[in-house]
């Protein structure tokens, strides 16, 4: 392996206890290009080409108070596969926050679980008084990388490859872009939401192949509300008014305290994808949180939307938690949130909802094969999650047209991150590709690349690829294949 230290930031982190600052969750601190990477196991296949992207939370600077994970500075990292070879990089996200902190050498501002009072800014998205950290998720799109931050930041655009910045995109709204903008690759367009606790709480948008925002219109709510994600199909955008938001009354006193209102049902919005808000559809589900979707497609009169509905979206404390971390531990346990694969149906002529639950095993953070999205599809790809930890140990296979699944599970002391599918290169059906991931061996301190051939999904890694570090983990990936890529294909931006 070929190693080019590019940057090591000055950080003033103070070793303890933090349960989040330590383990696979440790921050990282430097920049580098790797090239030739060793193979550890296996060979590297002939047949993937494209760019594995992986956002994560690494801060830099020791907080002000109580830390929570999502709180964490954004690195991106890159894993270009072509040939049978594969480069590696890594950058934080240059966004203003980091900036503004790097030259005080200091946080300034204090994170999700701490008093907004204690920031010395003013802060960025629907929350209105944190860091916008760029940490939470990344699509391609346009060819750019595009990372995005939960609470709706301005969203930050990165070469894929050399993930140099080129900044914030010119049509980023008011009210921020939140994570989760979903890709069609069959057009080349990006669709997103953002939210605010300002009326009309949510805006929905469009933007074309060539990186122009060409759609933007209200998704009215009753008040503020804290929604994750959204899906599509060929013809429709999906939002959601979910029953689990800041409670009015401590939100009125600067408080933004979560709560489960369970007698009140879940509400779909189906909107046509160039719709206006008359235009909008609400649909009433069993009182839940999705915190991710995975696909949605027409089935004649109706829209079939699968996610992973969670029995208890507010969970009780973690016993055992470090004092201060009982509520943070608990809600990011998968296990006490009970997350479920789960499937909806929305019949628009009758207006009925329909749901069953597809697997009784904790399961989230879904990935599927894109070039199905919006289409019927019959492969899924679940995480499943350390519990009572935010981290992943396994993958679940789902067909969803015969009810089998396959799993496989990491060695002791390893963790993955989410696994988006990378198609075959000339891919003959819709499985026929593999699973990458970034694993972190806390045995053995270091990180590698693991690819799963979704074909002999059981048969566990087809190779592992050592990085020249250990990553911090972090919440979402991506991958866009090389061609996707190329002048003329639907995630370039470019014409032929």
């Amino acid at each position: 392996m070929t190693t080019e230290i590019v940057n090591t930031l000055t950080s003033d982190l103070v070793p303890g206890d933090h349960p989040y600052l330590q383990g696979a969750w440790t921050p990282l601190l430097e920049e580098v290009n790797a090239t030739e990477l060793k193979v550890l196991e296996g060979s590297i296949p002939l047949d993937i080409d494209g760019v594995y992207l992986r956002n994560t939370e690494n801060p830099v600077f020791q907080a002000k108070g109580k830390y929570h994970p999502f709180d964490g500075d954004g690195m991106l990292h890159m894993a270009a596969f072509k040939s049978g070879k594969v480069s590696y990089r890594n950058r934080f996200v240059q966004t203003k926050g980091l900036q503004a902190e790097l030259e005080a050498g200091r946080a300034l501002w204090a994170g999700l679980m701490e008093d907004p009072a204690l920031s010395e800014r003013a802060g960025w998205g629907a929350h209105g008084s944190l860091k916008d950290s760029s940490s939470t998720d990344v699509v391609v799109h346009a060819g750019r990388a595009l990372t995005t931050f939960y609470q709706c930041g301005e969203g930050y655009r990165l070469d894929p490859l050399s993930l140099e910045h080129e900044g914030i995109p010119p049509w980023s709204p008011l009210d921020g872009i939140s994570a989760h903008c979903k890709v069609d690759e069959h057009t080349g367009e990006m669709l997103f939401f953002n939210y605010s606790k300002h009326a009309p709480y949510m805006h929905y948008g469009v933007v074309d192949k060539h990186d122009k925002l060409v759609h933007y219109v209200p998704i009215p709510l009753p008040g503020p509300r804290l929604p994750h994600d959204m899906a599509f199909t060929e013809n429709y955008a999906i939002l959601n008014d979910f029953p689990l938001y800041w409670d009015p009354e401590l939100l009125a006193q600067g408080k933004h305290v979560v709560r489960f209102y369970k007698d009140t049902p879940s509400r779909i919005a189906i909107i046509p994808r160039r719709g206006q808000t008359q235009d909008i559809r609400w649909f009433e589900a069993a009182p839940t949180f999705v915190l991710h979707w995975l696909n949605a497609y027409e089935e004649g009169d109706e829209i079939v939307l699968d996610g992973y509905f969670q029995d208890n979206p507010m969970p009780r404390n973690y016993e055992g938690a470090p004092a201060g971390y009982e509520r943070m531990m608990s809600y990011l346990d998968q296990k006490k949130m009970g997350c479920h694969l789960h499937r909806w149906r929305f019949n628009l002529k009758t207006g009925q909802t329909t749901e069953k639950r597809l697997d009784d095993r904790i399961l989230e953070f879904g990935m599927f094969n894109q070039r199905y999205a919006t289409r019927p599809y019959r492969y899924a790809y679940s995480a499943v999650q350390v519990p009572g930890w935010f981290l992943f140990n396994g993958y679940v296979k789902h067909d969803l047209q015969t009810g089998q699944s396959w799993a496989i599970q990491l060695p002791e002391g390893q963790y993955a991150s989410e696994a988006p599918f990378a198609p075959r290169t000339n891919a003959q059906d819709e499985d026929d590709g593999y699973l990458v991931s970034f694993i972190t061996n806390e045995n053995t301190q270091r990180s590698e690349i693991i690819l799963i051939d979704s074909k002999k999904f059981e048969a566990g890694p087809v190779c592992r690829i050592e990085l020249p570090h250990k990553l911090c983990s972090g919440t979402h990936a991506c991958w866009a294949s090389g061609a996707d890529m190329q002048p003329g294909g639907l995630l370039s931006g470019q014409p032929a």
